[in-house]
């Protein structure tokens, strides 16, 4: 059983990687190009809607998506129920961004914003009828297939979007950018998936997923409100360049540890769900993943923090250098991830998402009110208050976490601090490296092979276990692609 699941969860994460990376990988090029093209401003007003798009967008899935996969038996009836609730609710919701676009714009005094709410809002609906595609070749491990729809999308609109922005189209390039790229994902999501809606639709289906799914709409929310919450917050008390700066610098701190963790969970969740109910085996599985987790993504994260400011001027020019501060915090400050999404899914694997709901209002309280007393002392300020906040969200998530796998704080601490340690020495040396140069490319480039080799040297010298794992993980990728 302990072979099969290895074997099962390296074929399914290798399968999500290659779409993740080759799809996230391209889209961060394509977000540096643009960032290089576009000035600071006009990607902060695409960054003052996200709040509103993404709100819009909780609604729309409504927990369904999660709530099909975890429910190992669903049928033809609940997916068509889900899609045809799907569909109603997008167009629903859109109506109500529609109408409300003036009002977004008079709120930010940026009258732009009434024009391009309306046509962002978009997303909505073309986002809303690809769910269940999604979820169904989730439940059937079919990472293979999204990968494809995904990364011709993300191609087309990438060089459409930058051929836009270098024409001087500014804000456009990136808005028409994002809706080509929904637009031909969706499509190609249709075709490839060869499902379509049966002309059925269950009450009975409807109310069974959303007593699951209802649970993860209002924690999803929660979630979706705090975290565009400062972009909303931060355009109106400064300036659309603040929004461009937080936003970019958010968007870069974010990118290893959430598409990593992307990567991961989507693979696991299903494979998790199948093994609910043996309790040694799913405690097994989460410890390897939280270990392996954490291995690979704590020294990215603490290496970009060090090498913020050679990484901004190489990639985005000196334009955005006033965010380098702001970048080294939030990489700090999302390093945690790893431990709060596995301890996260773990609640929804277990069917508890009473207990998801109750911790996320428990974090969201702690961390408006962390907002509130950082907001007037500028970007940095704010940007370590979402360091506090991610601690905070730790403690709360592992005490829930703890009631359904019982492994509390101490277990999950000792399990991660070998990995702290060898990242905060790789960044001493990757530092004192810095220093021997005064341009940022060889800081750039010597910083990253020296903290390569001390890291992959630590790692041997202490017998760190996940190196050699990854190693012979790479091997069994290599042969099931």
């Amino acid at each position: 059983m302990k072979n099969s699941l290895i074997d099962e969860t390296v074929r399914t994460v290798a399968w999500s990687a290659i779409e993740r990376f080759s799809v996230q990988g391209f889209q961060f090029v394509t977000s540096i190009i643009l960032a290089r093209l576009v000035v600071p401003s006009e990607y902060g007003l695409i960054a003052m809607l996200a709040i509103f798009i993404a709100i819009a967008q909780s609604f729309v899935d409504s927990g369904f998506s999660n709530a099909l996969v975890q429910k190992n038996d669903s049928t033809e009836t609940d997916y068509s129920t889900v899609f045809y609730f799907n569909t109603a609710v997008s167009l629903l919701v859109y109506s109500v961004l529609f109408l409300s676009a003036p009002y977004i714009a008079l709120f930010y005094k940026e009258p732009l914003l009434d024009l391009i709410c309306k046509w962002m809002g978009l997303n909505v609906i073309i986002q809303g009828l690809s769910v269940v595609q999604v979820a169904k070749l989730t439940v059937l491990l079919d990472f293979k297939t999204q990968a494809s729809a995904s990364l011709i999308a993300v191609i087309i609109s990438g060089l459409l979007g930058v051929s836009l922005a270098y024409f001087g189209y500014g804000v456009w390039a990136l808005l028409i950018q994002t809706l080509v790229n929904n637009l031909l994902n969706t499509i190609f999501l249709w075709i490839f998936a060869k499902w379509l809606p049966k002309f059925v639709f269950s009450w009975n289906s409807l109310k069974s997923l959303f007593s699951f799914g209802s649970k993860l709409l209002l924690s999803g929310l929660l979630h979706t409100i705090y975290i565009n919450l400062y972009s909303l917050v931060i355009g109106r008390k400064y300036s659309a360049m603040d929004v461009g700066f937080f936003n970019q610098s958010s968007l870069l701190a974010r990118f290893p540890s959430v598409s990593l963790m992307a990567i991961i969970t989507r693979a696991i969740y299903p494979i998790q769900c199948k093994i609910k109910d043996d309790d040694v085996l799913i405690g097994t599985s989460f410890i390897n993943y939280l270990r392996m987790s954490c291995y690979i993504i704590f020294p990215i994260m603490i290496s970009i923090a060090v090498l913020s400011k050679p990484l901004i001027l190489i990639l985005l020019t000196d334009k955005w250098l006033p965010m380098a501060v702001s970048l080294s915090v939030l990489c700090i400050a999302y390093m945690w991830i790893p431990i709060m999404v596995l301890n996260n899914q773990i609640l929804n694997v277990m069917g508890r998402s009473d207990y998801f709901l109750k911790s996320e209002i428990v974090k969201k309280i702690g961390g408006i009110l962390i907002l509130i007393i950082t907001i007037p002392f500028g970007l940095t300020i704010i940007c370590i208050g979402l360091f506090v906040y991610n601690l905070f969200d730790m403690i709360i998530i592992i005490y829930y976490s703890k009631k359904v796998i019982n492994i509390g704080y101490y277990k999950q601490f000792k399990t991660i601090l070998p990995f702290i340690l060898l990242s905060v020495i790789m960044a001493g040396m990757i530092f004192f490296s810095m220093q021997m140069f005064s341009n940022a490319y060889y800081q750039l480039s010597v910083g990253f092979i020296i903290g390569i080799i001390t890291y992959i040297t630590l790692s041997k010298l202490f017998n760190i276990k996940e190196f050699d794992f990854l190693l012979s993980i790479l091997k069994k990728i290599k042969s099931s692609i």
